[in-house]
Formats: structure tokens, sequence, C-alpha cells
């Protein structure tokens, strides 16, 4: 059974915002399962909606614990199911990727978010995959709670929805391919061609022009003309 676990914080005022990115994800991952019982709270501090894909069982999860304290909900339903952590994903805002990137990693620490936080505090470990999402970095110095709290702008909102549609085929490749092989289609980014220089012709020196004739030059005898 795989547990995707999207971040975020419960409360309509909070819909549509670069931290609930997670939220949209897994609201969308829903949607793709070949079957789901729809989403109902579950034995704990989560939203929850169980399926199947592909003849996998799946577990979705919003928390509902706000997003500090994410890790208690995720325990609380990993135990509840018996799921181990190599069967977690987790996913995220990230303001460390460029907008609209994925990546996808198997391991590793919080970098400096705060639900990742409290995920690796409640499991003992920060050895589960995560799904992060880039949501941008355009803020000053000291408004970065405010940036991830506020609604995407309108002209971003096209590439909000591809983003969100390329990390549901993501996790959709997790559960059929296996967590290395969706990696490796995640994060793989197509070199740039390189392009051709065009040769530019380099100037030729005019020959100076001679003062006599040479013996190549004939002489127009009748008008006195160079040829």
């Amino acid at each position: 059974m795989k547990l995707f676990v999207g971040l975020g914080n419960i409360g309509s005022e909070y819909d549509g915002t670069r931290h609930n990115i997670g939220f949209d994800v897994v609201g969308s991952l829903e949607q793709h399962l070949d079957r789901s019982m729809g989403w109902k709270a579950g034995n704990g501090d989560y939203y929850f909606a169980k399926g199947v894909y592909r003849g996998e069982d799946v577990v979705v999860v919003k928390p509902t614990t706000f997003m500090n304290l994410s890790g208690r909900a995720i325990r609380q339903v990993m135990q509840f199911y018996k799921i181990e952590i190599s069967d977690l994903i987790v996913i995220c805002d990230d303001l460390a990727i460029p907008f609209g990137a994925l990546r996808l990693r198997l391991q590793g620490s919080d970098g400096g978010h705060n639900g990742l936080t409290s995920v690796i505090y409640e499991l003992g470990s920060d050895q589960f995959a995560r799904l992060r999402c880039g949501v941008g970095a355009n803020f000053r110095k000291g408004e970065q709670v405010r940036y991830v709290l506020s609604p995407f702008k309108r002209e971003e909102k096209p590439e909000v929805l591809e983003m969100i549609d390329r990390a549901v085929v993501a996790c959709r490749t997790i559960i059929e391919d296996g967590l290395s092989i969706a990696m490796n289609k995640v994060n793989f980014t197509p070199a740039k061609p390189e392009v051709e220089k065009p040769e530019v012709a380099k100037p030729v020196k005019p020959k100076p022009a001679s003062a006599n004739p040479t013996s190549d030059t004939k002489i127009d005898k009748d008008s006195g003309n160079w040829e």
C-alpha cells in the first residue's frame, strides 16, 4: 500500500496558497485513481481517501494539524494502516527550486521546511521519499511566511496547474514503476542543444593598385584606356 501525503494548512482561507500545493496534488491524484471511496475523516488528525490504482492499494492524506505538526498525522495514519516508511511519499512546496519545477528525493534533510521537520521528528527518520514542488521565491527578506501563505498570482496559475498535472503523473509512476524510475523521470533535465555559430567570412584585404600596368594588363590602342 502506497501512502501519499500532501502537506498544507486546513481551512478555506488557505485554499490556493503556495504552502498548500501538497493538498492540491493529492486532491488531483485522488481523482485519477481507478477507484476511490472519496474523502473522509480519518482515525486521527487527517482526512483521507482510500482507493486503487492499477491494482495497487493507495491512500491519500491531508493532515488537519496545520503545517508545523504534519508529522503527527502521518504517524497516526501509518500506524493505523501498518504502512512502512518505504511506502510513504510526502508532497510539499519548496522555495529552493525554480518555480514550476519538481524534484523527487528518496531521503534527506528538512531543507528548512517546517512540515518536513515535523515529519522527521515524529517518524524518527528522514528516510522517506518527498516530492517537492517549486513555488518560487519572489519575496523580500523577512517576508517568507507572508509569501508562502499568499495565493498564486493569476498569471502564475496556468504553470501551477501544469505542475500539479506533472506531479500526479509522477505519483502514478511511483505506483506503477517504483520510486527509482519515477525519480529518474521527474529529475531528468534535457541538455540544451548547442547552437552552432555561423562562420563569419574573414575580410579580404584588397591588393593595392599598381602604379604601372603589369604584364597581364592590356591597353586599348585606340582609346588609350586600360583593360
